[in-house]
């Protein structure tokens, strides 16, 4: 993009924060340069006509458990890394957190590895990695298999470490019954994104992690102890605790629209709630079930679920996400686009919603109903 001057013009602009309506969003080098009032900009043939798109950043997307027919769990590689980035390229996202269920240590170092060389390698799309396990609670696995789960113990908090200061982004999410307070302050002070998530924690316990270094919560309302008359659990501490902000699946299957509602009016901040995909192997593409661990997980009518039934990620793409909270949950666009966006990049210092890279930018149907790369 050196030297090339781009504009897009006849639809809105989200600058991260804010909708624009009649600009015009002039790039220079790969940099938006100006967002300019469309009466004041000179016309030129070769601009963009956007035809009432509104032109953005790609999401930003912190739970990618697979894509494009793979998953990460399978085959923990750079080349498993590319092809799931490619799938949610195409679905609008720009960057993603490549999440590992929960797995053997093997299976752990492998994807840490993975990660590793892809972003020294400077892969595009690829923020960093997020470890969704082992070190989870039995009581709340879901999906999961039980038989890997453990506590974390010196050689697994020795490597978390080492991958914090290796990678641009490491998110863990993790269980108090198998991760002490001072595990989890230890990581925090080492950069990790330490989240709470896959737990029956009650509501005390859920906020002394917080106040240990704990910022995030792992998909609100799943997979963790309920909000209750007397017992908050970690629903009460995610929506009360403003140090908190919470990954949500606003698929319309994981957390029904009135408790989406309920949950996006009262969650203190300064902690967001953000949208997340937890996409699977299915992500980008049309097969029907795949394997996770040798366990089959069936895709029917927007659902993933283990032959138990048990809900086994999700069927999402994050403009349906958007999509849903706007029309099922009334909230504002502008709002609904920053949690998907602006919010989950916030989490992993992520600064192109700010410098608006033109490779990362998006076309979004005004009626929400698709979206596809701007260039």
């Amino acid at each position: 993009m050196s030297g090339k001057v781009v504009t897009f013009r006849n639809g809105r602009v989200f600058d991260g924060e804010r909708l624009h309506d009649g600009h015009v969003a002039r790039f220079e080098d790969g940099q938006l340069a100006a967002l300019i009032p469309e009466a004041d900009a000179p016309y030129t043939e070769d601009a963009v006509d956007l035809g009432g798109d509104i032109l953005s950043a790609g999401y930003v997307d912190l739970q990618v458990n697979g894509g494009g027919g793979v998953m990460l769990n399978d085959d923990p590689s750079v080349e498993t890394l590319k092809r799931m980035v490619d799938a949610h390229r195409n679905l609008g996202v720009a960057a993603i957190l490549p999440t590992l269920i929960t797995d053997t240590r093997e299976v752990t170092a492998a994807a840490i590895a993975a990660a590793i060389e892809a972003t020294q390698r400077g892969l595009a799309g690829v923020a960093g990695l997020h470890l969704e396990g082992p070190h989870l609670s039995l009581a709340r696995k879901g999906a999961h298999d039980p038989a890997l789960i453990r506590p974390m113990e010196p050689e697994d908090f020795d490597n978390l470490l080492a991958a914090a200061r290796a990678l641009p982004a490491l998110m863990v999410t993790v269980a108090p019954e198998s991760v002490s307070e001072a595990q989890v302050a230890a990581l925090s002070r080492a950069g990790v994104i330490v989240s709470i998530g896959h737990t029956n924690a009650d509501f005390e316990t859920c906020q002394r992690y917080a106040a240990a270094g704990a910022r995030v919560a792992t998909h609100l309302f799943n997979a963790m102890s309920q909000l209750g008359s007397r017992e908050p659990g970690l629903v009460g501490a995610a929506l009360a605790n403003g140090a908190l902000s919470a990954g949500l699946i606003a698929d319309a299957i994981h957390v029904h629209p009135a408790t989406m509602r309920a949950a996006w009016a009262s969650k203190a901040g300064p902690g967001r709630i953000f949208l997340v995909s937890d996409a699977m192997a299915v992500a980008g593409s049309d097969l029907s079930e795949f394997r996770l661990g040798g366990r089959m997980i069936r895709r029917n009518a927007g659902r993933l679920t283990l032959e138990d039934g048990t809900l086994a990620g999700a069927d999402l793409d994050l403009t349906t996400a958007v999509r849903n909270l706007v029309g099922l949950v009334g909230v504002g666009l502008e709002d609904a686009l920053r949690a998907a966006i602006t919010v989950p990049a916030a989490l992993i210092r992520r600064k192109t919603v700010a410098g608006q890279v033109l490779g990362d930018m998006i076309r979004i149907a005004p009626d929400l109903s698709a979206c596809r790369p701007a260039i």
